[in-house]
């Protein structure tokens, strides 16, 4: 089998980087793997840790040149991608916070949302196939594309209303990557596609969000990243279109 190969889409972020630094002390620590290597992007700032294996990429996933300019870079060091992790996302901006009410929508805001939490992984997806289609996998061990989403997503789980444009923008990541399955079941039959909820996590995405959270209920990126990497690490192609929490239990859609 190929040397494992991993894209992390988002390295920059809490969660990201958590996923990042873990997967680097797998790597070393495990032989076997053979010390396949680690891409990740950032948007504006590289972080300043670095390894051997590991590979920073510069993207803005909200312009598909740049998706496409950062997969060019990766297939001039890799000759596949075993796992691709998009942990990218937006919920408040400096100017905007989630709606509480509808006379708070404003267009630009719910389009930026769109943009990023939905459209970016489907534009990832399109340009990263080919990389994925060489992992020499199969079905009890698959490739994985995994996104990274949310259980406001869930419209069923959906009590409390507001946050219009983070709801609907997950709501519709989660369709994308649905459908994306069912095409790639086709296509790409040792490939496991995954929508991940990764519990609320101590990052600067939830931290105006924090204060009605219980202390054990509010992960640190360490802890969500090591149960999304071992729940993404069990999955299986049969499983390919599943939206899941960090342990691993199923969402309602």
């Amino acid at each position: 089998m190929n040397k494992k190969n991993y894209l992390i889409v988002g390295g920059s972020g809490g969660i990201g980087q958590a996923i990042v630094k873990q997967l680097i002390e797998m790597t070393a620590n495990n032989k076997s793997s053979g010390n396949g290597k680690i891409f990740a992007t950032y948007h504006t700032n590289q972080p300043d840790f670095t390894a051997d294996n590991l590979h920073w990429l510069p993207i803005d996933v909200s312009n598909e040149k740049s998706i496409e300019q950062a997969v060019t870079e990766i297939k001039q060091q890799a000759t596949h991608i075993d796992w691709v992790i998009n942990c990218v996302g937006l919920l408040h901006t400096p100017n905007n916070q989630p709606e509480k009410a509808l006379r708070q929508l404003e267009t630009d805001f719910f389009l930026q949302n769109m943009q990023i939490n939905a459209l970016a992984s489907l534009l990832i997806a399109k340009h990263i196939k080919p990389l994925l289609a060489k992992a020499e996998r199969d079905a009890d061990n698959p490739a994985v594309f995994a996104t990274i989403s949310a259980r406001v997503g869930s419209i069923s789980d959906n009590e409390l209303g507001g946050w219009y444009s983070y709801r609907m923008s997950k709501a519709a990541l989660n369709m994308g990557m649905k459908n994306l399955s069912i095409e790639w079941n086709r296509s790409l039959k040792a490939v496991c596609v995954v929508v991940m909820q990764p519990g609320t996590v101590d990052t600067q995405l939830s931290s105006p969000f924090q204060s009605n959270v219980a202390d054990e209920k509010l992960f640190s990126p360490s802890y969500s990243a090591e149960h999304l990497i071992e729940m993404l690490d069990s999955m299986t192609a049969a499983q390919s279109g599943c939206f899941v929490d960090w342990a691993g239990q199923s969402i309602p859609w």
